[in-house]
């Protein structure tokens, strides 16, 4: 089997693009990858119609190591955000035509399940008033649905510092959540890499009493030295890898200790297998993964392949119920949450295809997404300031 040629589809909103590939071969089987790029859509576009005529085209899509290798390495210059996640795409296609082929899932081919369910946690469930009543009401809509854990960034537009009717109102908006939700329920805590570490540490202790399940990117992913002083002065769980784009660079991470949990996101790290060898690695240091997902249904399919199959698999994010749940219809067998959780699928492949008619009626747009805009939680172009 070789591959013929790839087809691209973008699925845009008005605050993100999302980008479907689709792998061909000369057997008839076809695969379907995705990512979801901010600012860079356009560009990932044009890296993928170069390495189709330099990588793709010939390859064996049962070939996903070699593939890969030659993606990443054979242009010689360093692979980045874009790079990585055209290899991503591909590669996710290329497991998707292997375990169609074979007539069974891809976790089958990575080991074998080792969990039927997948713990799912809400986000992009806040696009509402920014007060303490809209977000409790919102919140306990979550709850209502069946989730049992969610995701929130209380901060507004703070940068480095947060002054303290900003620390006090941040606050209000988590006591609401967490009086909505209960005690039970996961409430993880987002900073979006806004804070110096003097602040981060700060505002933590401030959101103590709300039990937070992790502190996500308290400070820039730049620099782990100031991770790493957040991490020994807070007593909670810090997250951290969603702006990581290449499982070699997690190396320093796993050595200052600095995270509990990791957040790659399939979409930009290099696809499946790449994801799976980073958890092996953090399962040797006793860390936890739980990928970034804000793509749509066949980034979900992917990032539950590896969670099926990984030990160390915490939970999966999860926007579509919330966030333009409308994208869903485009993916054929897109996976659902029911009361909580992810049904592993035992389709073959990754479970899904990719409806390219419904993706029609999606034409890309100029989104934008300003997590520095007032207004940016509500993901719309007019509040993030376009």
């Amino acid at each position: 089997m070789r591959i013929t040629g790839i087809s691209t589809h973008v699925v845009g909103t008005p605050w993100r693009n999302l980008t479907y590939v689709q792998v061909h071969t000369d057997e008839g089987l076809t695969g379907v990858g995705e990512t979801r790029m901010l600012g860079r859509t356009d560009a990932l576009i044009g890296y993928l119609q170069e390495a189709a005529a330099n990588h793709i085209v010939g390859s064996d899509p049962f070939a996903v190591e070699d593939l890969v290798r030659k993606m990443k390495y054979g242009d010689y210059g360093r692979a980045g955000e874009i790079v990585m996640s055209g290899i991503a795409c591909v590669e996710m296609a290329c497991w998707d035509i292997k375990g169609k082929a074979l007539g069974v899932p891809v976790w089958q081919l990575l080991g074998g399940k080792v969990t039927d369910k997948v713990k799912a946690y809400a986000n992009g469930w806040y696009t509402t008033e920014r007060t303490p009543e809209a977000y409790h009401k919102a919140a306990r809509a979550v709850m209502e649905r069946g989730y049992r854990a969610l995701k929130i960034d209380p901060f507004g537009t703070g940068h480095f510092e947060l002054d303290q009717a900003g620390t006090s109102y941040a606050v209000s908006l988590i006591e609401a959540v967490r009086d909505a939700i209960g005690p039970d329920a996961e409430l993880m805590l987002e900073m979006h890499g806004r804070f110096s570490p003097s602040t981060a540490v700060r505002l933590a202790r401030e959101m103590a009493p709300f039990k937070p399940a992790w502190l996500e990117e308290p400070v820039p992913p730049e620099n782990l030295k100031a991770l790493e002083k957040v991490a020994a002065k807070v007593d909670m769980p810090i997250a951290t890898g969603e702006r990581i784009h290449d499982r070699i660079e997690f190396r320093e991470l796993f050595e200052s200790q600095a995270a509990d949990i990791i957040q790659p996101d399939l979409g930009h790290i290099g696809g499946i297998l790449e994801a799976r060898k980073l958890a092996a690695t953090a399962e040797t240091h006793y860390t936890l993964i739980a990928p970034h997902n804000v793509g749509g249904s066949v980034l979900t399919a992917a990032s539950l392949q590896l969670a099926a199959c990984t030990l160390n698999f915490k939970i999966l994010e999860h926007f579509n119920d919330f966030a333009d749940a409308e994208i869903k219809k485009v993916v054929k067998g897109a996976p659902q949450v029911v009361d909580g959780y992810f049904e592993v699928s035992h389709e073959p492949g990754l479970g899904v295809e990719l409806d390219t008619d419904a993706a029609a009626e999606f034409p890309q747009q100029q989104a934008r997404f300003d997590l520095w805009a007032e207004g940016w939680e509500k993901r719309s172009p007019k509040a993030a300031g376009k």
